[in-house]
């Protein structure tokens, strides 16, 4: 006990002296625009709260109702006792909001990614990923024993000349749609093209484009005006659409066999109904107030010509995730907390999250974020910026 003991307080030294350590903030308030943490107030840059719909009140009043009627738990998983109506309702919703045969509900997005590439794929088959994906993504491809190649971020070229010299029993290329510490978009329509020329299929993780990107916050593909039975899609439902599990959009012969053979799926109890509730009342609110979802790109190419001026790296085209890309993980740390100690509340990303010299400051926007509390950010930004030698870093 004492040698465990003394490796890992010895391993939890090293995280901090490299300025890795992590803590967990608890917040006073629910995690909106604007937040409370031991009493100080901030203006919250780091929630996933994109359309301001987390505390709406058509989506309280439907998980309410739904837990009126259905209780407060499932109580079993899905193929015992667990399935119960409202499951089967928001997923026959949420396979026509993106466009797809059929949708199956999971209890996150990381259970999902993890759950469904591992049980789509094998030993005999061939993943090809982007470098930038998801944590949850590159562990489902481990999980599933493939061959995994990695090629580079948004690289076409490089992703053809792979799949050229790479064969095997099923090809899938998966990308992040939006990707979560970058804020780009991935290159769906090449994808989709390399895709048809070398028979393979599509998954795209759209957590943080679904209810931002697209006709009716529908998603990549919608945005991109592509519509390919051969493209699967992850959605999640505890960042834009304000509740909370996610669901895989695909065919319903792909459901099918994920209800059969999806370890994830089969020995996990089921949501609370209310969240299946939540997500119906969530794509309703996104179809009727479209002002959401355009004021967030007001406020995204407000932020992006802000910090542009300022000659500040950062992404190279307008979104509601922007990030300050520093570099040293010292340096970034020191910037985050600068900016708390004036009520900006926003969080060091460093590695592993992201990949090493290219620890930064993640900006997250939400609808009911104002030109003035942006202003705030940058007048902040601005000489501390200089002072950590932001102008010098080189982005990766």
């Amino acid at each position: 006990m004492k040698r465990f003991k003394d490796q890992i307080i010895s391993e939890l030294e090293k995280i901090k002296s490299d300025g890795l350590l992590r803590k967990m903030d608890i917040l006073e308030s629910g995690d909106f625009p604007y937040i409370t943490v031991n009493g100080r107030h901030y203006i919250n840059f780091s929630s996933n709260n994109y359309l301001a719909l987390n505390g709406h009140k058509l989506i309280k009043e439907a998980m309410s109702q739904a837990t009126e009627k259905y209780g407060t738990s499932a109580s079993a998983s899905r193929l015992i006792s667990g399935n119960i109506e409202i499951f089967e309702q928001a997923e026959a919703i949420l396979a026509l909001f993106k466009g797809k045969e059929s949708a199956l509900i999971f209890n996150s997005g990381y259970q999902a990614n993890l759950s469904v590439i591992s049980t789509l794929f094998n030993e005999k088959d061939v993943i090809f990923s982007d470098e930038l994906n998801h944590a949850s993504i590159i562990d489902g491809c481990r999980l599933s024993k493939a061959k995994i190649f990695v090629y580079r971020h948004n690289d076409m070229n490089h992703l053809e000349d792979i799949l050229q010299s790479t064969d095997g029993r099923r090809k899938v290329i998966i990308t992040d749609g939006v990707f979560s510490m970058d804020g780009d978009i991935a290159d769906l329509p090449q994808i989709c093209y390399l895709a048809e020329r070398y028979d393979a299929i599509v998954i795209v993780d759209d957590a943080h484009s679904t209810g931002v990107l697209g006709v009716n916050g529908a998603g990549t593909e919608s945005h991109f005006g592509l519509k390919n039975d051969y493209i699967f899609v992850l959605g999640t439902g505890g960042k834009a659409l304000g509740g909370g599990g996610a669901f895989f959009c695909c065919p319903k012969y792909v459901r099918d066999y994920l209800i059969n053979r999806c370890r994830g799926f089969i020995y996990s109890t089921a949501l609370p109904p209310s969240v299946p509730a939540g997500l119906i009342a969530a794509i309703n609110i996104i179809k009727n107030e479209t002002v959401r979802v355009s004021r967030l790109k007001e406020l995204s190419l407000y932020i992006h010509k802000a910090l542009k001026r300022l000659n500040i790296n950062t992404s190279s085209a307008p979104s509601h995730i922007t990030p300050i890309i520093i570099g040293d993980s010292l340096k970034t740390l020191n910037l985050a907390q600068n900016l708390l100690k004036n009520h900006i509340y926003v969080k060091a990303i460093r590695p592993p999250t992201v990949p090493p010299n290219t620890s930064r400051i993640r900006i997250s926007l939400t609808s009911l974020h104002t030109e003035a509390d942006i202003d705030k950010l940058i007048s902040l930004l601005s000489p501390t910026a200089k002072e950590i030698n932001v102008y010098e870093s080189k982005r990766a």
